[in-house]
């Protein structure tokens, strides 16, 4: 598979391995051929999922998870577009699947997939403005309430970055690996004696005479017979 990648796209395709797939990396003008040659050229004809990962400051990347189901090998195709004006032709064309995955994209990073049939929200609501999984995209629960326990860095008036650390409900406030005190410890539990064993149920066992007893009692009954 790569060498079937470099030997047509040569310098326009960036290959690296990550968790045991192989990852490839084109400009926006190859995006659809890369996933077209995946399908048709390196038998990867079924495609897993798609989604937008934000890049700081000034890009996104949008990455597509391809397999082939008779060799079982993966294939993660990957591009990316301008912050400023992210566009990328639809890959509605190449693998029909990828339908939901680019709207559920654009409502949530932004991105605009041209030439999609019904490029529409596809989870939130009518009337819903901003795309949540941008960085910069406030959550309402900070505005509509007080955030419990620290600010974010940046939002403190005492200009204090870090973020204040809480325990479990139900747990001492000083147990812990950076606790000055010792973590409790439970008393000792309490010792289960042990019963004695019985014997084992059956008839009484009688004791039979020793060695030196039967000799004395049969010459004692042969006396009594002789007399």
């Amino acid at each position: 598979m790569r060498a079937a990648i470099e030997e047509r796209y040569g310098d326009r395709a960036e290959l690296s391995d990550a968790f045991g797939q192989l990852t490839v990396d084109v400009a926006p003008a190859d995006w659809v051929d890369l996933l077209t040659f995946a399908r048709d050229g390196l038998g990867c004809a079924f495609f897993d999922w798609l989604t937008g990962v934000e890049e700081p400051p000034d890009a996104f990347s949008v990455v597509a998870h391809l397999f082939d189901p008779v060799e079982h090998a993966h294939l993660l195709a990957r591009t990316r577009v301008p912050r400023a004006d992210p566009r990328l032709p639809s890959a509605t064309g190449v693998y029909r699947g990828a339908d939901w995955h680019e709207r559920e994209t654009f409502e949530m990073f932004g991105v605009v997939f041209e030439g999609h049939p019904n490029l529409v929200p596809l989870l939130l609501p009518d009337g819903f403005e901003g795309h949540p999984l941008r960085k910069d995209f406030i959550l309402a629960a900070r505005v509509a309430k007080p955030w419990p326990g620290a600010k974010e860095p940046g939002e403190s008036g005492a200009g204090s970055p870090s973020r204040r650390k809480t325990l479990p409900p139900g747990v001492p406030a000083d147990w812990g690996p950076n606790a000055s005190a010792p973590p409790p410890v439970r008393g000792p539990r309490a010792v289960r004696e042990t019963p004695p064993r019985r014997p084992p149920a059956g008839p009484e066992r009688t004791e039979r005479p020793g060695p030196e007893a039967g000799p004395a009692a049969g010459s004692q009954g042969r006396e009594d017979g002789d007399g």
